[in-house]
């Protein structure tokens, strides 16, 4: 019996191992290795017509200029400014058939409420996948943004 068991033992290590050459004929290809990176894909798929960076020129919003403690912890907190500073541009959220949007709400000498929405979609029978897209959303401001405070707010319409 102890010689059936190693039997067994041998024969299975011996299936997980792989030959460094394939026979000709065999229709398979030899394991190659290469020293070159793997292709790298996005991160963020966009959804067509969709920025995924802001307009040359423009420039990150700072932190201390920035309140988005009414979003959620993992919402993305990223703000641009355009260069003549009558536009933001923000980083949203969106997945499957949804579609994210951005409004101003408020603004005032001293800050600029945006709400960034995500929308959903309400065709019947309609198949969704399962991701999540950050693309970039704009707003226009009726002056420049200045020293004024970005306050983010975010809500889901439809569901």
């Amino acid at each position: 019996m102890l010689a059936g068991i190693g039997i067994v033992l041998v024969t299975a290590t011996a299936c997980g191992e792989r030959p460094n050459t394939v026979p000709a004929g065999s229709g398979g290809a030899p394991p190659t290795t290469s020293s070159e990176p793997a292709p790298t894909v996005p991160s963020m798929p966009a959804r067509p017509g969709s920025a995924q960076t802001a307009p040359a020129g423009s420039t990150l919003v700072p932190p201390a200029q920035l309140d988005a403690t009414r979003l959620s912890a993992d919402f993305p907190r990223e703000v641009f400014v355009t260069a003549d500073g009558r536009s933001l541009y923000l980083r949203a959220e969106e997945g499957g058939c949804n579609q994210a949007s951005a409004e101003v709400r408020e603004q005032t000498a001293a800050q600029v409420v945006v709400n960034l929405v995500e929308n959903k979609s309400n065709k019947q029978g309609q198949m969704c996948t399962m991701d999540i897209r950050y693309p970039l959303v704009s707003v226009p401001l009726t002056d420049p943004l200045g020293e004024r405070k970005v306050v983010l707010t975010a809500e889901k319409r439809g569901y």
